[in-house]
């Protein structure tokens, strides 16, 4: 494949972390009307927008988060990009923005990308460009009440791998003196806010020394909800796949994915409640899990003062199950389920 620039050669790409990076431009569409504009791509990395703007007001602004890959064939593919404009739509629904027609999502992921194709880190670096899609409302309103205007943004950045040395473990804390979300709330949608409520706790946590805060249901604080910024998931110790079901968390592409890779290895899936206290020490293996790592080993939870241990190093389950979803982002292994949009 033949794209309009070869990979840069002034980047370290051995020393990419998950951060953020200028790049040669992003994208951005605007909505007034009734109506969206034909996007058009902009080399200044800053946004301008009314101080009243609804999304600094009343949190109407919610993002996702996907990533391209260069495959061992040269092509640069997105993994699952019809996932995110479905659950952006779902979420900017709630929020009552205008919806985002999949085909101009498309077309504007194959714009960027493609404008900043040469950011997007080599195969065998282990890197990868994240794709960080935005949608707010920035129509001037004091009052209550939806924008009259609306911006779509996208930003790519080049990301590097996580666990350069492999996956190891991190140990998590139960969270009992906050929540993420209300019951019957924005818990399920990837709403900005949702992220400020996590920040305290996960300050706490830290400075506890647990890396990444649990959090448990709102209602009953009984059952497990999800990790600060990933879904959970947990190995059985009769080799089942088992993540939690509540209306409180946000459905995860990456958890959604890696329950398939689950199945198609044979193993049995179970979406259910999980009641924290009782089934924490009865898992084998317990991973996070999202976009920026795919699956993060835990090696302990810790939850009202008595600690569960998992081991440091990732689980022979969890690995085979991380091993053969890169390797399907990466083209190493053959995409059956047609998750790959080639840029």
């Amino acid at each position: 494949m033949d794209y309009p620039r070869p990979i840069r050669t002034d980047i370290d790409w051995s020393a990419l972390s998950f951060g953020f990076m200028p790049t040669r431009s992003h994208i951005a569409f605007h909505w007034k009307d009734g109506a969206w504009d034909k996007g058009e791509l902009r080399t200044d990395p800053h946004i301008s927008m009314s101080i009243a703007a609804t999304c600094l007001h009343y949190g109407q602004a919610c993002f996702e988060g996907m990533k391209a890959f260069r495959c061992k064939d040269g092509k640069v593919r997105v993994f699952r990009p019809w996932e995110n404009i479905k659950r952006m739509n779902r979420t900017g629904h709630q929020l009552l923005h205008p919806e985002i027609p999949e085909e101009m999502y498309l077309e504007a992921i194959h714009r960027v990308v493609l404008d900043n194709i040469d950011y997007v880190p080599p195969c065998e670096s282990g890197g990868s460009m994240y794709i960080r899609p935005l949608f707010i409302g920035t129509g001037p309103q004091i009052g209550v009440s939806p924008a009259t205007e609306y911006d779509f943004l996208i930003m790519v950045m080049p990301v590097g791998a996580y666990y350069k040395e492999g996956l190891k473990g991190v140990p998590a804390l139960v969270i009992e003196d906050f929540d993420r979300a209300a019951p019957k709330g924005m818990g399920q949608f990837k709403v900005a806010g949702n992220y400020g409520a996590s920040l305290m706790p996960a300050k706490l946590a830290k400075k506890a020394g647990f890396p990444i805060p649990l959090f448990l249901d709102p209602r009953e604080h009984k059952y497990i909800d999800e990790f600060g910024t990933s879904n959970f998931l947990a190995i059985t110790k009769d080799g089942k796949y088992v993540t939690s079901d509540s209306p409180s968390i946000l459905p995860s592409v990456t958890n959604m994915s890696l329950m398939q890779v689950a199945r198609d290895l044979g193993i049995t899936v179970e979406k259910r409640p999980i009641v924290a206290e009782e089934e924490l020490p009865t898992f084998a293996e317990v991973d996070a899990c999202g976009t920026a790592v795919v699956i993060t080993p835990i090696s302990s939870v810790t939850i009202h003062g008595k600690v569960i241990e998992y081991g440091h190093e990732c689980g022979p389950v969890s690995q085979k199950l991380y091993d053969r979803l890169t390797g399907i982002q990466r083209g190493e292994l053959e995409d059956t389920h047609g998750w790959l949009y080639t840029i």
